[in-house]
């Protein structure tokens, strides 16, 4: 359903690729895990697949294509009519995500006002539904609040009914669970494993967590430096892994003997 093929992108205030030829795959209904440190490339490679890429500030080459149609390289007004509806993104920080003016229900809606002529009570109808998908509590109620009224791990929630209320084909999550404690982390993770269980929705799950990716996805990718250096399974990756730089990712999961610390150089 997604295939990204021989990207390349390079800033233009920077020396050298941001990505550097990643091609990559998702199947349908498969949650791919795409890992590495700050700086690797993999915010970089989801801005490309979601239409999100500043192209004045970049040269890119290379294509993007979701379910055939070609994403990088689109006309803007095509673009508009994929995002949100085709693909959508989860970021990492819910509070600075959401406008702070809007309330939670009408930013639950926004794609089904851009992309449907649904009345606003059939959006309503639907973002309730998402709302209780995504496991918030008493949707009715938080529908009418700010986002300054929600805890964090809520906020997420909310974000993520956001971005299912349309039924994507995929939904891109760029660090979800890095700004949320190990508790609500779970959370949040075993509701990602039960909507991808139940609505067969394609997953792009980033992190610089591999042992966070490795109870959510079943495939994993790993970047360094703009570079794909390792492919597969994500148990072979875990316990078998065959570049130095994943060895390094693994070494650094926190263990009851050592505390965690990022890979070294």
């Amino acid at each position: 359903m997604l295939e990204i093929q021989d990207l390349h992108v390079k800033f233009h205030t920077r020396d050298r690729e941001a990505v550097s030829g990643v091609s990559l795959t998702i199947r349908d209904g498969e949650v791919l895990g795409l890992v590495g440190e700050s700086g690797s490339g993999k915010s970089v490679t989801a801005m490309s697949v979601a239409g999100l890429l500043p192209r004045r500030q970049c040269t890119y080459e290379g294509a993007v294509l979701l379910d055939g149609v070609e994403m990088l390289h689109a006309e803007r007004a095509q673009l508009r009519r994929l995002q949100g509806k085709a693909v959508s993104v989860v970021f990492q920080e819910p509070q600075s995500a959401m406008d702070p003016l809007m309330k939670i229900g009408a930013q639950v809606e926004e794609a089904l006002r851009v992309h449907t002529r649904l009345s606003p009570a059939e959006r309503r109808k639907l973002a309730l539904e998402a709302m209780a998908a995504a496991e918030l509590p008493d949707p009715a109620e938080l529908y009418e609040k700010y986002p300054y009224e929600l805890s964090g791990g809520m906020l997420q929630r909310a974000m993520i009914a956001a971005a299912i209320v349309i039924r994507p084909r995929l939904l891109l999550l760029d660090e979800p669970t890095t700004a949320l404690d190990v508790t609500t982390q779970a959370q949040i993770l075993t509701l990602l494993k039960k909507l991808n269980r139940e609505s067969g929705i394609s997953m792009l799950f980033i992190s610089h967590n591999l042992q966070v990716v490795r109870k959510l996805c079943t495939r994993v990718a790993v970047m360094r430096r703009g570079v794909l250096v390792e492919e597969g399974d994500t148990d072979e990756v875990f316990f078998h892994p065959q570049h130095p730089y994943t060895q390094r990712l693994i070494d650094a999961i926190p263990t009851r003997n050592r505390k965690e610390g990022p890979p070294h150089e």
